[in-house]
């Protein structure tokens, strides 16, 4: 059965290049509850800090919080791209990202090739392959382009490309990120009802957002986080409530990770 459950769970990144002493000491005065250096003498960020929380099958959630609170980490931890430097996060079930659009693909390949790449990655056998060619290449309309490097393509195109992929297949549990709804606008007319099947699809669903309408609509509950922690968790109304003098505007761009 599908679950996510974090018992202490915290995320650190290294700083580099903050050798300097003075610099190091102005920062970790300014910035004391996140950053800090640790036994190799390395300034760090507290990107998560002792996060605690079950996800079980049939739960949508919001992640919610200002920029850089940690919303877009936690999702990257979730689906496997950082490991923990502390306490647990375990993950049962197939994950399916729609986190960065660029996650996963090679440059220096073609859109049909990237295709077939993630295929293989997925264990997926040359019918099952050559079915999803097929779909990822007719939904995401990039006609002759798809034989083109991705390297040369459009941050619109990516977006196409990655979404037709991703939502070709139903996975038990998907991760997404608000911005990956800022294709163009008849693109994302088109992505409506297959975004939505998706959705209703899978087992759990994490969606990171600042956009209170979405998370009304899509999500039973939400999790607050501010600045590497959880301030609330439940239901999505009572969460949203305390933060209505926040404006609930959406990021055109995924937020820096923490």
């Amino acid at each position: 059965m599908a679950s996510i459950v974090a018992d202490g769970l915290s995320i650190e990144f290294p700083l580099y290049h903050m050798a300097a002493r003075s610099l190091k000491k102005r920062l970790l005065a300014k910035a004391a509850l996140r950053v800090r250096t640790d036994e190799s003498n390395r300034v760090v960020v507290a990107a998560l800090r002792d996060l605690n929380f079950r996800i079980g099958r049939g739960e949508r959630v919001a992640l919610v919080g200002s920029n850089g609170a940690g919303k877009t980490t936690l999702l990257r931890t979730i689906a496997g791209i950082y490991e923990p430097v502390g306490g647990e996060l375990t993950v049962h079930g197939e994950i399916g990202s729609l986190i960065d659009p660029g996650a996963g693909m090679d440059p220096d390949s073609t859109g049909r090739e990237n295709i077939r790449l993630r295929g293989l990655y997925r264990g997926m056998d040359e019918a099952g392959i050559a079915e999803l060619e097929a779909d990822a290449a007719a939904f995401s309309g990039l006609g002759e382009f798809l034989d083109v490097p991705t390297r040369g393509y459009s941050a619109g195109m990516n977006i196409r490309l990655a979404f037709a992929m991703a939502t070709a297949m139903a996975p038990q549990i998907l991760l997404m990120d608000e911005w990956f709804m800022a294709g163009d606008a008849d693109f994302m007319e088109k992505a409506e009802q297959r975004l939505t099947k998706l959705v209703q699809g899978a087992d759990i669903m994490v969606i990171a957002t600042h956009d209170f309408a979405i998370a009304r609509r899509w999500c039973t509950r939400a999790i607050r986080l501010n600045a590497g922690r959880i301030i609330a968790d439940g239901p999505v109304d009572e969460v949203l409530a305390q933060m209505d003098s926040i404006p609930a505007t959406p990021t055109p761009a995924p937020e820096p990770a923490g």
